[in-house]
């Protein structure tokens, strides 16, 4: 009988942690869509000529308007916190928009951030309020951009130009952004999240892969 109930397990076992950890694949790491199509950034200018598009790429998008320097501090949280865990994956970007005026205190602010770490993964755009606006609209969030055009808000967006985030955080609120201003946040919310959209694009890839072998 012990023998019997021994052979059951080995068997049904391995049966049963696939089926758990597939279903978990299936329903808990995939991170929600907010918001479809959001608007491209490839008309804004850079700082150096390249051309920046969302498109392809999972994206983390900042809006600092027109007050770099007092975002300072936003810009280092973000860059202990989820720029240096995770910039060396090919598909991440990290973009920053900000009002014409301020490409001076950018140059200043990657001298500083070469320091640290390598910030060729760093992309600066600059528009007008009104281009800027246009584009933070898109996003149909329920945070407002300040006096400066800017907010400390950073988004997650996909590689389809979809807004991704929480549709339920703990307080039961949808979460659409992440404030660089808390080291919590970033570590305990950002970071996470950012892990499972890189999963869940490993999981497609291998996927593909797989249907293309057989």
């Amino acid at each position: 009988m012990k023998k019997i109930l021994i052979l059951g397990f080995l068997f049904l076992f391995p049966i049963t942690a696939y089926l758990f950890f597939s279903s978990g694949v299936n329903n808990f790491a995939k991170l929600p869509v907010l918001t479809e199509n959001i608007s491209e950034i490839s008309e804004f200018e850079s700082i150096d000529g390249e051309k920046i598009t969302l498109e392809g790429k999972i994206t983390a998008l900042g809006f600092f308007g027109s007050d770099l320097q007092s975002k300072y501090g936003n810009v280092f949280n973000l860059t202990h916190k989820i720029y240096i865990p995770f910039h060396e994956f090919d598909d991440l970007q990290f973009v920053t928009v900000l009002q014409r005026g301020n490409e001076n205190l950018v140059k200043e602010l990657l001298v500083e951030l070469d320091k640290i770490t390598d910030t060729r993964k760093w992309k600066f755009v600059y528009g007008s309020p009104e281009e800027i606006t246009i584009l933070f609209n898109s996003l149909k969030t329920n945070i407002l951009l300040d006096e400066n055009f800017g907010t400390s808000q950073v988004f997650i967006i996909d590689k389809d130009k979809n807004l991704r985030g929480r549709s339920e955080d703990e307080d039961g609120e949808v979460l659409y952004g992440f404030d660089t201003s808390s080291i919590a946040e970033l570590n305990n919310k950002m970071k996470d999240d950012i892990k499972v959209l890189l999963a869940e694009y490993r999981l497609a890839l291998k996927k593909y892969n797989t249907k293309r072998e057989i």
